[in-house]
């Protein structure tokens, strides 16, 4: 069973930057590909980027490319997304996700089913 623990929200006004971190355990972390989603009240949990075990693969949702950074330290257990210029609409509940699909060899994107664990999610608010 993998846990994923979630970190890094808070309050920040538009503009500003926050950096989440997901740390996982109970498995190899090089087999995992992961990814971020958020979610808002009322609405369905939405992707947001992913990225392949050894960290060669990325992907973006439209909406934060060029805004936001997805990485990983494998030596670390440790997922990261780095997340620039944010804006009011980027407010949200922000969930890591963990896919066991492939070993983590391929990044599997927006699929929610292939992901196969959650974290608790961690609150980004972002004020203007």
């Amino acid at each position: 069973q993998v846990q994923l623990v979630e970190s890094g929200g808070g309050l920040v006004q538009a503009g500003g930057s926050l950096r989440l971190s997901c740390v996982a355990s109970g498995r190899t972390f090089s087999s995992l590909a992961m990814g971020w989603f958020r979610q808002t009240p009322g609405k369905e949990r939405v992707y947001v980027s992913s990225i392949n075990g050894r960290g060669g693969m990325t992907s973006y949702e439209d909406s934060v490319k060029g805004r936001f950074t997805i990485s990983r330290d494998n030596a670390e257990n440790t997922v990261y997304m780095q997340m620039n210029s944010l804006k009011f609409e980027d407010t949200a509940i922000y969930y890591c996700a963990a896919s066991r699909l492939f070993n983590g060899a391929f990044n599997p994107g927006n699929r929610q089913d292939a992901y196969d664990y959650w974290g608790q999610g961690t609150q980004v608010t972002v004020y203007s």
